[in-house]
């Protein structure tokens, strides 16, 4: 695969039968930064409403308690604060919801601290997949580790998207997990991919991993058999009781190149602004936007971190002159 090479080309997709390599990504990723934006920003324009956004809620239906061992999350029973709770009932969820509807959001997304869903808890998942749907919303969740079963019972459901991010490179994974492998990770992608479910799969900037690290995150995904539809890019938040509470921040320049190379490799993706934006400018996520950024997560929290709130995104968004997707409701027109 030979990556685009002078200033001025049409920019052009790779060949579905190509495989992007480290050293391709990173030659786009070392452009001058000018030139970078460009790029995905052509490119962007060509699959997408550049002016548009997609707002997404993501709601925490169950907390704390995970046995993993993931080194920024607070919910981890290896980190300290965060107490275990019971699943959410489904009237809870669906109040939730309909809020997070009210609001703007067309994409409803549920996590729960767990590896993996156990079989008492799939019913509930099922009912408030297919709640949440017959209010319009698009569906995700995200459970830990799903086998082909779990994942076919969540299709049958008419789950739309599985959230399972591989976090980081396959170098760097054992630094910042120990308990599930990164070929875990993407035996659930796979799992996922063919019980029909729609993939979302991104990473976590700024853990102590190198740039090379970041691309080589990229390079996976989108050398998957079909790359994920949906790429969340988080920025960590250092979570206080996590190990990676005291991490150096990431320099923001390096963060927005991340960007403009998700949307370079993965062009028909929507690319997740989602963990982090609390600790960005609104400068930052202005030029995160123009790189191929379209869909932020909205509300207060995210998971157990805090969020930008709805007013500040507004106002941010109007001085942009950026909508959101409209939500297309069942029944209307």
């Amino acid at each position: 695969m030979q990556a685009l090479s002078t200033v001025g080309d049409v920019v052009e997709e790779k060949p579905c039968d190509a495989q992007w390599t480290l050293e391709a990504a990173r030659e786009l990723y070392n452009l001058p930064l000018n030139d970078l934006l460009f790029r995905s920003h052509t490119l962007h324009r060509t699959k997408f409403n550049a002016n548009e956004v997609q707002l997404s809620k993501l709601l925490n239906i169950k907390t704390g308690g995970c046995p993993e061992d993931c080194g920024y999350c607070s919910q981890s029973v290896h980190a300290s604060g965060v107490a275990a709770s019971k699943l959410m009932k489904l009237d809870d969820v669906l109040l939730e919801a309909r809020k997070a509807r009210e609001s703007g959001a067309t994409r409803y997304c549920m996590g729960a601290a767990w590896r993996s869903p156990k079989p008492r808890d799939e019913p509930a998942i099922v009912a408030m997949v297919k709640g949440v749907k017959s209010l319009g919303l698009e569906t995700c969740m995200t459970l830990g580790i799903l086998s082909s079963a779990q994942a076919e019972t969540f299709a049958d459901a008419g789950l739309d998207y599985y959230n399972h991010n591989i976090d980081t490179s396959e170098r760097f994974y054992p630094e910042v997990i120990t308990t599930r492998s990164f070929a875990d990770r993407l035996k659930t992608l796979a799992n996922v991919r063919e019980a029909g479910i729609k993939v979302c799969s991104g990473g976590i900037i700024g853990m102590g991993e190198t740039p090379d690290d970041r691309i080589d995150m990229l390079v996976t995904l989108a050398n998957l058999p079909e790359p994920p539809e949906s790429v969340p890019i988080n920025l960590l938040i250092p979570m206080p009781g996590t190990r990676m509470a005291n991490v150096e921040p990431v320099d923001p320049i390096e963060f927005i190149r991340i960007i403009a190379l998700a949307r370079l490799m993965m062009p028909a993706s929507s690319v997740r602004l989602t963990a982090g934006r609390t600790n960005m400018s609104d400068e930052m996520q202005a030029l995160c936007f123009f790189a191929g950024a379209n869909s932020i997560f909205v509300g207060d929290t995210l998971l157990t971190a805090a969020n930008p709130g709805n007013d500040r995104d507004s106002n941010l968004l109007a001085r942009l002159g950026m909508t959101a997707t409209n939500l297309e409701i069942p029944g209307e027109r």
